[in-house]
């Protein structure tokens, strides 16, 4: 029980200092290759924040514990709207300046509900996780194009001016970007070692631990960069990272996680999961796109992002008591 809970821990602490290092070096990297701040923000801080989910997903799937791979990808995907962008917008009204980001929030959305579509069977086959992964590359191949139109957007601004600020040298970059990438696996290991001896010892499902305990620990690289950005009134790189998250973790990492073993998953993730996690979504892209006024996520709304995140948890502590 000691060592569980030890490896659960320092997992945590590892995962966290480990993404910091990663999204760091593979920046520097991407920088020297020539990338623009657009495609770094999208690629390497949008979708580098969630290495934590993807390694610990993949990880769990290889272990047969594919609740707990689905838990983290979904489960990450409420705590980065509920908690990490309620909270952001409590601290700081989060205003949509970018225009490639008000275009990825129906992307964003579309996905949720082609997600939705695909396991409403509560299976996902290794053909419907190569569906999901051809779409990220789909995504991929959107995101270079939308780096070659002209122009200058707002996302594109806010991740140079802060790439100018924390740019390491062409040999740290790599250095970190190595020791970041190896740290994460070892403390994902660690982690999932210690969630699923501990959920057995204590009768939770490997689904609710995956869907708290690990959901908001791979979380934490978000919710850093998220409340870091607002504090600095850097407000599209903020939510940048969330709709980048969400959308890695909807596509590459549940695809990836199910093309190594594809699997049922219990019911609860369609009937209650995904539900929370679709009204979610639809709440940021119905706030953030703004329609026919700008985009606009204030403090009232972030409230109730956090308010329908703590409802989620309480259903949670409900239905865990059930051995769901």
């Amino acid at each position: 029980m000691i060592t569980a809970l030890g490896s659960l821990v320092l997992g945590l602490v590892l995962l966290l200092w480990s993404a910091d290092k990663f999204v760091e070096g593979a920046s520097g990297v991407a920088r020297y290759a020539g990338l623009s701040p657009l495609l770094i923000g999208i690629l390497i801080v949008g979708f580098g924040t969630s290495a934590p989910e993807l390694i610990v997903s993949v990880t769990a799937a290889l272990n047969k514990s594919t609740s707990i791979a689905i838990g983290n990808a979904y489960g990450s995907n409420i705590v980065n709207i509920g908690l990490i962008l309620g909270l952001t917008a409590v601290i700081k009204p989060v205003r949509v300046g970018s225009q490639v980001l008000k275009k990825e929030l129906p992307i964003l959305f579309s996905i949720t509900l082609i997600s939705f579509f695909l396991i409403m069977d509560c299976k996902i086959s290794r053909q419907e996780a190569a569906v999901l992964l051809i779409l990220f590359s789909v995504l991929m191949a959107w995101s270079f194009f939308q780096d070659k139109k002209k122009g200058v957007d707002n996302f594109d601004t806010e991740v140079k001016d802060s790439l100018s600020l924390t740019l390491p040298d062409l040999k740290q970059s790599v250095f970190f970007t190595v020791l970041g990438l190896a740290i994460l696996i070892i403390s994902s290991k660690l982690l999932v070692f210690g969630a699923v001896f501990l959920a057995k010892k204590a009768g939770i499902s490997d689904l609710v631990i995956g869907l708290t305990i690990i959901a908001l620990g791979t979380s934490l690289p978000e919710l850093a960069s998220s409340v870091a950005a607002a504090f600095k009134g850097k407000h599209d790189i903020a939510l940048g990272n969330i709709i980048g998250s969400n959308l890695f973790n909807s596509l590459a990492v549940t695809g990836l996680a199910f093309l190594v073993h594809p699997s049922d998953f219990p019911k609860e993730v369609v009937t209650r999961d995904f539900i929370f996690m679709i009204f979610l979504t639809a709440m940021v892209f119905i706030t953030g796109f703004g329609f026919k006024k700008p985009g606009k996520i204030n403090r009232y709304e972030g409230f109730f992002l956090m308010c329908v995140y703590l409802l989620y948890l309480g259903t949670l502590v409900f239905f865990s008591g059930l051995n769901v």
